[in-house]
């Protein structure tokens, strides 16, 4: 079936016999059983559905992680000045605290810096270590960043400067002359764990650490820290991830973490936290500085308890966050989406030299969700262009960025599956466009717009016991998506326009009964245009979830796409 958005969707296909023994074996429902077989859940993760959660330092043993130890150590016995370079986002924002709170703790001399987005550009650079040396570090620790930076390593070599990169970007021989490299992406010795975003990595280090020091910092009292950059940077929430994020979600008082109590205060929010909390809510907000010119804020207010700096830090990271959603929503507005459609056939590339740096990203992140392809925008930088790409996990961007910078196209850039980012000369753009679109091209047709629902239910299925059984799997994220399901046959008979971007509606099943449901950030899209319109019987994806309003709970649907 191909939707109003040009996604082809099928059910998923399930193995009768493989339910009946997930039934018999662990008394679970036949929905339950099914959820798990179609999400191949291994023994270790069915073991989490009862909450049996063995947290335990995998890299006790791995060389990289025991030399990384021995590194810091060296400097902390010898008193040397450590620099800590983490990127602008949440993963490098978080990974970077936690050193700054191991070091405070211990009265290590040291200082940290989260470069510009603007002035400084992605990772790290010889321009920006020849800025930062001034202070005389003897060590720099570059977290979420650093493992395609060989010229600006090199260059601390000759200053006799040692350097440990954390991080989990794409890394190809020759690797980076640093003294240390803890990257999954290797493939030595953690392979299985190339799911781990910086902060992760830098949590596991930090804990074979102070088992070496006398230390006060207790780095297990972060974990909710660890799945917030995990889910920020669009980790996979599976096998370890899982464990973290159950840990995580179950033992944390909100209370005892005072950024969180102090962004939950002034948004008016709950004391309970969700995943949806830290992708939806928190995240922006801490972004927001790397985006508008303060990439430090975000880190200063992770690292402090100091009440009036925590305030302080929260009121101004809310307030520019605001700005961002408002100058994001003007870019968005004099966008022409039919011109770029009609112009972009495989990868949505769209140039226009005036958009902020910090905003390129989520612009590229609306774009992949309204034309559901991988989606570039890229923006002029002083002499330079810089990019952003959003991409769904049938095409890894991390890779092909890598590619393009291995054969001189780009400057410099980097990513993952999902996201990456580069800079590069004006008149490489065409160079660029062309060797993306032929990259693309080059890959299967069918990995490319296929997506799968779980099952198509009736509206009789909408009930408390079968939600209840989606939410043993929990916590669904990257890796692990909410279920999804098809019900056909619904008339809209009623519809409102929240907020000016989401679309509220009463659907009406054939039997008569009808259902709340809610289509986030629809307006301007494909799927809105088919809500606010459309007059005769839709069919819908969508997901199941818990709505809380004037203190009563119901069921209601999350539309995520429209067939007609």
């Amino acid at each position: 079936m191909i939707s109003v958005t040009g996604k082809k969707w099928v059910e998923k296909k399930i193995n009768i016999n493989s339910v009946e023994k997930i039934k018999q074996d662990y008394n679970f429902s036949e929905t339950l059983s099914k959820l798990l077989i179609t999400r191949n859940f291994s023994q270790s993760e069915i073991y989490t559905i009862d909450n049996r959660l063995d947290l335990k330092n995998i890299f006790l043993k791995n060389q990289d992680f025991i030399d990384g130890v021995k590194l810091i150590i060296n400097s902390i016995n010898n008193k040397e000045i450590v620099c800590i370079v983490g990127d602008y986002d949440v993963d490098g924002s978080v990974a970077t605290s936690f050193f700054v709170r191991l070091f405070t703790s211990i009265n290590q001399p040291f200082f940290f810096y989260i470069p510009d987005r603007v002035n400084d550009g992605y990772g790290v650079s010889i321009k920006l270590f020849e800025k930062l040396i001034i202070k005389k570090p003897s060590l720099v620790i570059m977290v979420d960043c650093g493992s395609t930076s060989n010229e600006a390593i090199n260059f601390l070599n000759k200053k006799k400067i040692k350097s440990l990169v954390i991080d989990h970007h794409e890394i190809n021989k020759p690797f980076p002359k640093a003294n240390v490299i803890i990257n999954p992406k290797k493939n030595n010795g953690y392979k299985d764990y190339d799911y781990f975003c910086a902060t992760t990595l830098t949590f596991f280090l930090i804990d074979l650490l102070i088992k070496h020091i006398n230390c006060k910092f207790k780095i297990n009292s972060y974990l909710l820290h660890v799945l917030l950059a995990t889910v920020c940077d669009v980790m996979p929430l599976r096998n370890f991830n899982r464990l973290i994020s159950i840990n995580a979600l179950k033992n944390t008082d909100i209370n005892k973490i005072k950024f969180l109590k102090e962004i939950f205060q002034l948004n008016k929010k709950r004391n309970k936290i969700n995943i949806d909390d830290l992708g939806f809510l928190i995240g922006p907000i801490l972004n927001a500085g790397g985006r508008l010119g303060k990439s430090n804020y975000a880190t200063e207010l992770l690292s402090t308890d100091n009440q009036l700096l925590l305030n302080k830090r929260t009121k101004q990271l809310i307030k520019l966050n605001n700005q961002r959603k408002k100058i994001e929503e003007e870019i968005i507005n004099k966008i022409n989406f039919s011109k770029i459609e009609k112009e972009n056939h495989n990868i949505i590339i769209y140039y226009h030299p005036n958009i902020n740096e910090g905003l390129i990203g989520i612009i590229a992140a609306r774009l992949k969700d309204y034309f559901n392809k991988t989606s570039i925008v890229i923006t002029s930088s002083g002499n330079l262009l810089k990019g952003s790409a959003r991409s769904n996990i049938n095409y890894n961007i991390g890779h092909v960025i890598k590619k393009t910078l291995d054969k001189g196209i780009i400057l410099n850039g980097g990513g993952h599956n999902m996201a990456a980012g580069f800079s590069l000369k004006k008149d490489k753009l065409k160079l660029f466009e062309s060797f993306l679109n032929k990259d693309f091209s080059s890959k299967k047709k069918s990995d490319k717009n296929f997506f799968t629902y779980d099952s198509e239910i009736l509206f009789s299925a909408i009930n408390k016991e079968f939600y209840n059984n989606i939410k043993k799997i929990e916590p669904f994220g990257e890796g692990n998506p909410h279920p999804t399901f098809l019900f056909k046959n619904l008339k809209v008979i009623k519809v409102n326009i929240l907020k000016k971007k989401h679309i509220l509606s009463i659907l009406k099943f054939k039997n008569g009964n009808s259902i709340n449901s809610m289509a986030f950030n629809s307006l301007n899209t494909k799927v809105g245009e088919h809500l606010l319109n459309y007059k005769r019987n839709i069919s819908v994806i969508a997901q199941i979830k818990e709505n809380f309003w004037n203190n009563k709970n119901s069921l209601q649907l999350i539309i995520k796409d429209i067939f007609i």
